[in-house]
């Protein structure tokens, strides 16, 4: 890199960006290098650069920065250690603080399951060594420690030494505690020597107590004696302790030899790590600044929008819109003085260099930047006494400079270009320097006072002006650039508001050339006519984004509109469906019931027919029991009946003591019997009629069966039995039962379910909660039979 692109660096202030830079790296070699950045001019260098810095800033905003704090050089030591030597303890422990930090690194990569990064690579590189770090770290506890965990030899050395000097203390407590010694002794204490324990003995008394003197007092009043006792616990202390060094120098010689085998990856891991420790400065800076990432492009073209430049305050800073190298290639900024053509010449250098180093600049989005090999820059007034150079003779000799390395992949910035001098020939010289650097294809942006490089840039193809807006009414710039306006350097204005006299400035205005009151006047104009556009721009603007305001307004109330109208359709539907929906549910209900009711009625039908089939059976079986039993009864003559017998009589089987129906009188006199299910034939003679007056009386009884062979006669009877019935057979005879209850006046009646499986007394339970009769139920208490009954009060 030439010394003119180092100079124009210094002068765009490239270095106090790199400062900021390096307060956001931790380690000190990642801080050096922030401050040696110097920017790429390989696009695809560039692009990698910001891939990068990319990476760490979504890493950042989604788990915060990884710790780079242990990472320090380590270089040295393990060279020392790759030649044998033996490493200190601080030396070891940043050894283990290196590659705690590439371990956790490593972890903090793994936190980040997303997409894959540029980062990827460095992370995937870190190949830390777990083992030696915690054996460094059990071994070494601090700098001035190593602990007796670091071997077992150690541990005993330790562990004798501190037995020797349990002894010696203990002689030693003696010794100050007896009243023996106590009127030699100075003071009653145990303290050292070289080492060694002593205790203080006045002077006076120096032959009364046997030892070995190793100090005097200042004053010569005390002498330090170790008493002959203690020597050999002394001894003993110190040869330990010579032993425990020599233990110590063995363990720091064992780890430095495990460190310097391993010393291509710890390197290794300390390159990688002050490589994304830079990484990640990048990533913070640009939190920092509220920076984003521009496009690069490869064809010169500039395109900065609401640019600010990183040095000044964020909060005060007038963003610009600056634009080079797609319809003009040369930019001229005119304007007052402090009106911020200076400013806006450093942010395009500054944010183009910024760029080619990998930092995020602060720009809006669709911002783009060309890449350039080299930016060049002529600004500020470099006069040198000393070098005996004028303004004039400082720019020129940079102007030299430039011109003999600019070429195509150029950006020059020309500041003030040709001031110093006449203004006839500065002019001159400025257009002259322009068109030379464009014939070399370079991209140009420059500041003037003067009108000539004005018309130059407006009669000009490629050339384009612009101007820093300037309010001659408050005599404050506005910072803002307004690319296609030449600027006034509004001196008569200025003047006239400071108070100049008005002749002075009327004297001044008659010496200037009649072309050039025109200009100014022709720029006057322009600029109330731009000031005008701009006022009916504003108020365009205004009421477009009212217009807009108020679509969008009647947008959301049709939107509105439209969703009230299908809520309300929707409701409709909804309630329409809801109201069916009941209705279909309701009939399946009812029809269900039906079907239940249905199935009840058939149940019962068959229940009752199967009980009367069975009470006739068991009636049959009956009589025939009482037939065999009573045989002799049925020798007994049988009564003539009051009248011939006819079809629907009841009638009597001796014997049998069953009613049956007379279906048929034959002509023969034969009786055709039916009872219950069975059929037989009689001669009239054979059987008894029941006369008329003993049928009404046998209709008068209901006949309840509770089990087989033990019929009941029950006219509302108060209790009823029905154990061992099924449960359809049992909810048939309850019902009968119950409706004879309620017939008969009863107001309290008892059903015997038994206790068993509990099946029965469910069932009913079940009955008693649907019958209109029954006003309330309970089990049985003690005494009424408990759960195997349950008592029922009838309405």
């Amino acid at each position: 890199m030439s010394t003119l692109t180092e100079k124009s660096i210094r002068t765009l202030e490239l270095p106090r960006v790199l400062q900021l830079l390096s307060e956001q790296a931790v380690s000190a070699e990642a801080k050096e290098r922030a401050l040696r950045l110097r920017p790429e001019t390989e696009s695809y260098e560039v692009e990698r650069l910001l891939d990068e810095t990319d990476a760490a800033r979504t890493m950042i905003g989604l788990h915060g920065s990884p710790s780079f704090s242990g990472v320090k050089p380590v270089g040295e030591a393990l060279d020392r250690a790759d030649r044998g030597g033996a490493l200190n303890t601080r030396e070891l422990l940043s050894i283990a603080d290196l590659l705690t930090a590439a371990r956790r690194t490593r972890e903090y990569f793994h936190e980040d399951a997303g997409e894959k990064t540029a980062l990827d690579g460095l992370f995937y590189a870190l190949r830390g060594n777990r083992f030696l770090e915690e054996k460094i770290k059990r071994c070494i506890t601090d700098e001035d420690t190593i602990a007796d965990a670091a071997s077992t030899a150690l541990a005993d050395i330790r562990r004798h030494m501190r037995q020797a000097q349990a002894k010696s203390r203990q002689i030693l407590q003696r010794i100050i505690a007896s009243p023996s010694y106590g009127k030699i002794l100075q003071e009653a204490i145990i303290t050292q020597r070289d080492g060694r324990f002593v205790v203080p003995v006045k002077a006076e008394h120096k032959g009364d107590l046997p030892g070995l003197v190793h100090d005097i007092s200042s004053s010569g009043a005390t002498i330090f004696v170790e008493p002959m006792g203690v020597v050999q616990a002394n001894n003993e202390y110190i040869e330990l302790e010579a032993k425990e060094q020599k233990e110590i120098d063995r363990i720091l010689a064992e780890l430095s030899a495990e460190a310097a085998a391993h010393r291509r990856d710890i390197q290794g891991d300390y390159d990688v790590l002050v490589q994304l420790d830079l990484i990640f400065a990048r990533g913070q800076l640009s939190y920092r600044m509220d920076a984003a990432r521009p496009a690069l492009r490869r064809d010169g073209v500039t395109h900065l929008r609401r640019a600010r430049h990183p040095l000044l305050d964020a909060k005060s800073a007038v963003p610009i819109d600056l634009r080079l190298g797609e319809e003009f290639d040369t930019l001229v900024i005119t304007g007052p003085n402090t009106g911020g053509k200076t400013v806006s010449l450093k942010t395009l250098g500054l944010l183009t260099l910024m760029t080619q180093c990998g930092l995020h600049i602060p720009v809006a989005d669709q911002s783009c930047v060309a890449v350039y090999d080299r930016v060049l820059a002529d600004i500020g007034d470099e006069q040198s006494i000393e070098q005996s150079l004028s303004t004039f003779s400082a720019h020129m000799t940079n102007i030299v400079s430039i011109l003999q390395e600019a070429d195509s992949r150029s950006l020059i910035l020309f500041d003030e270009l040709g001031a110093g001098t006449d203004p006839v020939e500065g002019a001159a010289l400025a257009v002259a320097v322009i068109q030379h650097v464009r014939a070399l294809g370079a991209r140009v942006a420059a500041t003037t006072h003067y009108a000539e490089l004005k018309t130059f840039a407006m009669t000009t193809a490629g050339v384009e002006n612009a101007s820093c807006e300037f309010y001659v009414e408050t005599l404050s710039p506005t910072y803002r650039l307004l690319i296609g306006i030449p600027g006034k350097s509004n001196a008569f204005a200025i003047s006239r508001r400071l108070g100049l006299p008005e002749s002075l400035i009327a004297d001044a205005q008659s010496r200037m050339s009649g072309e050039s009151v025109r200009f100014e006047d022709i720029l006057t104009q322009l600029e109330e006519k731009r000031q005008a556009l701009e006022k009916r721009e504003l108020e365009a603007d205004r009421l477009y984004r009212a217009r807009e305001e108020d679509a969008r307004r009647a947008r959301e109330f049709r939107e509105q509109m439209e969703r009230a109208k299908d809520n309300a359709r929707s409701r409709g539907e909804a309630e329409a469906k809801r109201v069916l929906r009941d209705a279909r549910s309701t009939a399946d209900r009812v029809f269900a019931e039906l079907d239940a009711l249905r199935k009840a009625q058939e149940a019962a039908a068959r229940a009752e027919t199967t009980n009367e089939a069975r009470a006739a059976l068991r009636r049959e079986l009956n009589e025939a029991e009482d037939a065999i039993t009573h045989y002799d009864e049925r020798q007994a003559p049988i009564p003539k009946p009051s009248r011939p017998i006819q079809a629907g009589d009841l009638v009597e089987i001796p014997g049998v003591k069953q009613a049956a129906e007379v279906v048929s009188v034959g002509k023969d006199g034969t009786l055709q019997l039916k009872a219950g299910a069975l059929k037989m034939k009689a001669r009239s003679g054979e059987v008894r009629l029941i006369e008329d007056d003993e049928r009404a009386a046998r209709k008068k009884q209901v006949t309840v069966s509770r089990g087989p062979g033990r019929p009941i006669a029950a006219a509302a009877p108060r209790e009823l039995d029905i154990r061992g019935l099924e449960t359809l057979e049992a909810e048939s005879v309850v019902e009968n039962f119950l409706s004879t209850a309620v017939m008969g006046h009863l107001e309290t009646v008892t059903i015997i379910h038994g206790k068993g499986t509990g099946a029965l007394r469910k069932a009913v339970h079940e009955l008693l909660r649907r019958s209109r009769a029954v006003k309330s139920f309970r089990l049985g208490v003690y005494g009424e039979g408990e759960s195997g009954v349950t008592v029922v009060t009838l309405k």
